[in-house]
């Protein structure tokens, strides 16, 4: 299949449509809108359903009452937008309903800016909805890749039946890149017929489905937890995946880096290289589950002496890296935000300034 440049906003919602998602509710919020405008006009041609909510609050139970269905549903939306849904994921999660949320993220906190960041590392991974709650989470470093992973959250989410996360920053949405929208990746939805409220009379069965997250009986509400639990388990044994870089041969740091800013990292490692300073790198693809082995190997390797997260927030993603070091070597955090991109160059004299 021959490749077609794209705005990467525009290529998410396409590739959702590869994927057989045919309803998307969403309410505009920039650095996204762009899906909605696309979609909004491509759903029609294609027998999809494209619903503007009237706010973010709305859109999460628009999400619900589609994906309690068995329905392929989706939604874009960006940092703040995807804080007013937190509780519908919560809802969504708790009733064990497949669903796919796509944020576009902006600085913050509060209002923030519009210009791209990596600062709701911790809201995706750790507090994206009360309750013990957890998404599986994607982080994409191209619009390519956005494709391939927007078009595999949808048969992810269905396998788990639990919502999945892709998180990409600003410049995904607004760069363009040659894209090519893989046939294998499309998949056809799970049976849903032992749960979802699909009706009795298209099932065939007399038996009604229940969608539902209230359990008032304390420990039907503990054993529906383990359930969940065992699916993040699931995720964490059957799910990682990361990228490796320059990890042939001996290095002496080790950079982690996940979505865009790690392509700046990438031109900071050839520029260490021609220098003489060999750094490899680990990209997360999958920050939950974290490629937390894949770290600590790369880190305990002979001859690192320091281990560097490069990331576009305040340090966010460092926690988890410290994690996976476990003290073996020094863990540093470089970073910016509200919108400033760190260059290659800062890159390079961030870790020059550690490893000589």
């Amino acid at each position: 299949m021959s490749k077609v440049l794209m705005k990467g906003n525009e290529a998410i919602g396409e590739a959702a449509i590869r994927a057989g998602a045919l309803n998307y509710f969403a309410y505009p919020i920039t650095p996204q809108s762009e899906v909605a405008e696309y979609l909004s006009r491509r759903m029609p041609e294609v027998g999809g359903h494209f619903l503007q909510g009237e706010s973010e609050v709305a859109v999460s139970y628009m999400i619900f009452g589609a994906a309690g269905c068995g329905e392929r549903v989706f939604t874009t939306s960006s940092s703040p937008g995807i804080s007013l849904m937190s509780e519908g994921i919560s809802y969504i999660i708790g009733a064990e309903c497949p669903a796919v949320f796509v944020n576009i993220m902006r600085g913050g906190p509060g209002l923030g800016g519009i210009l791209p960041s990596q600062a709701d590392y911790l809201q995706a991974t750790r507090g994206v909805g009360h309750g013990d709650c957890r998404l599986l989470v994607l982080a994409p470093a191209s619009v390519q890749e956005a494709v391939e992973m927007v078009m595999t959250a949808f048969p992810l989410a269905e396998k788990y039946r639990n919502p999945v996360m892709v998180l990409g920053d600003g410049l995904i949405g607004q760069m363009m890149e040659p894209v090519e929208f893989p046939d294998n990746l499309k998949s056809a939805p799970s049976n849903k017929d032992d749960w979802a409220t699909n009706g009795m009379d298209t099932r065939g069965r007399k038996t009604r489905n229940l969608v539902k997250s209230l359990f008032l009986d304390p420990v039907e509400l503990n054993e529906h937890n383990l359930k969940i639990k065992r699916k993040y388990e699931q995720m964490e044994r059957e799910e990682v995946r990361f990228e490796g870089y320059n990890q042939d041969g001996a290095y002496r740091a080790l950079i982690v880096s996940f979505g865009t800013m790690s392509r700046v990292c990438r031109t900071a490692i050839d520029i260490m290289k021609a220098d003489g300073l060999e750094v490899a790198m680990i990209r997360p693809q999958t920050l939950f589950p974290y490629p937390l082995q894949a770290v600590r190997d790369a880190a305990w390797k002979k001859g690192c002496q320091a281990v560097f997260s490069i990331e576009m927030n305040m340090g966010q993603m460092v926690e988890d890296v410290r994690l996976a070091v476990q003290g073996r070597c020094p863990v540093h955090w470089y970073g910016k935000c509200g919108g400033e991109v760190p260059t290659p160059e800062e890159v390079v004299e961030t870790v020059r300034a550690v490893v000589q």
